[in-house]
């Protein structure tokens, strides 16, 4: 088994952007396909209740969030760099995009095609999302979204103005990455003519040749094997204080840390490292034994428990 694990499924747009990570660094990694809803037990055994996709494992180190899965993979892989024009605008660009764009282009697609949902999954993301779904006020709420989707794909669309090959240049960066995945998301639903990607050609090239990075080389394995992984594994994880800790948390606190916007089931553990990026945690489960559950900073709350 190869040490990178990546828990995902197939039409995660997130996962998307992990996938063509691993491909734009070349890397081996074994992909165990998670459920699209809840329950998700192999999971939680490994995260202690995060439940967004995806969630990509090496060991018994978990990491968590598409945002700090790129950061770890970059520095674990840096060559290439997710970041070949420099950190800073990078990063802002992909937060900036996603941010803006993912809920419009999902919220789209369920309005459109209620059809294509597995059983449960309306209810499943109520409850993720903290609030009520109701197909006929998202149905009525898609005029508004193409409005904004219009406007965000017309700023990606004059980034691409002067011929170049990706945002920030001739290489792909994380930021391509980040924007892509919503509009290969569209694209994957309703194909590149649809409204309101028939308008933006430069784009739809952009996005043959995200496309064209590949997923590295995958190779299908289990749950079970993943989890016996991080049973047999040791965490890289060593005890890390933040001096600049804006509350003054310290390793050894019981704490627990929350997505910021969804799916907002806190995970409890102790304190064993932080920065301004990246929070660590370690928790334990018959399932799997001690494991260090890896958080960004942003996007997330942490709090004493």
């Amino acid at each position: 088994m190869t040490d990178i694990i990546l828990h995902h499924y197939e039409t995660s747009p997130y996962s998307e952007k992990v996938r063509l990570g691993l491909g734009l660094k070349g890397l081996a990694w074994e992909s165990v396909e998670i459920p699209v809803i809840m329950p998700k037990p192999d999971l939680t055994a490994l995260t202690g209740g995060y439940r967004k996709t995806p969630v990509l494992q090496i060991g018994a180190d978990i990491y968590c969030d598409s945002q700090l899965i790129m950061r770890e993979l970059e520095r674990r892989h840096p060559t290439p760099s997710f970041y070949p024009a420099g950190h800073g605008a990078a990063d802002a660009l992909a937060w900036w995009a996603e941010k803006t764009t993912f809920s419009p282009a999902v919220s789209i697609a369920f309005a459109k095609r209620p059809d294509a949902l597995p059983e449960g999954f309306l209810e499943d993301r109520a409850t993720f999302s903290g609030r009520n779904i109701d197909p006929a006020a998202m149905m009525a709420a898609v005029p508004n979204l193409l409005d904004q989707l219009r406007a965000h794909f017309d700023w990606l669309n004059q980034m691409l103005i002067d011929e170049r090959s990706f945002l920030q240049g001739s290489a792909a960066s994380l930021a391509d990455l980040a924007a892509y995945h919503p509009i290969w998301f569209l694209k994957q639903k309703f194909g590149p003519t649809a409204v309101p990607l028939d308008g933006f050609p430069r784009l739809l090239s952009w996005t043959e040749r995200i496309a064209a990075i590949g997923h590295g080389r995958r190779s299908p394995t289990t749950s079970k094997k993943a989890l016996d992984a991080a049973r047999d594994a040791t965490s890289i994880a060593g005890v890390v204080p933040d001096p600049r800790d804006p509350i003054g948390r310290k390793p050894g606190q019981t704490v627990t840390v929350t997505p910021d916007d969804t799916g907002r089931d806190p995970v409890i553990g102790e304190l064993v490292a932080s920065g301004v990026h990246e929070i660590v945690i370690r928790r334990s489960d018959p399932a799997v034994g001690e494991v260090c559950v890896h958080f960004p900073r942003a996007g997330f709350v942490v709090m004493s428990a």
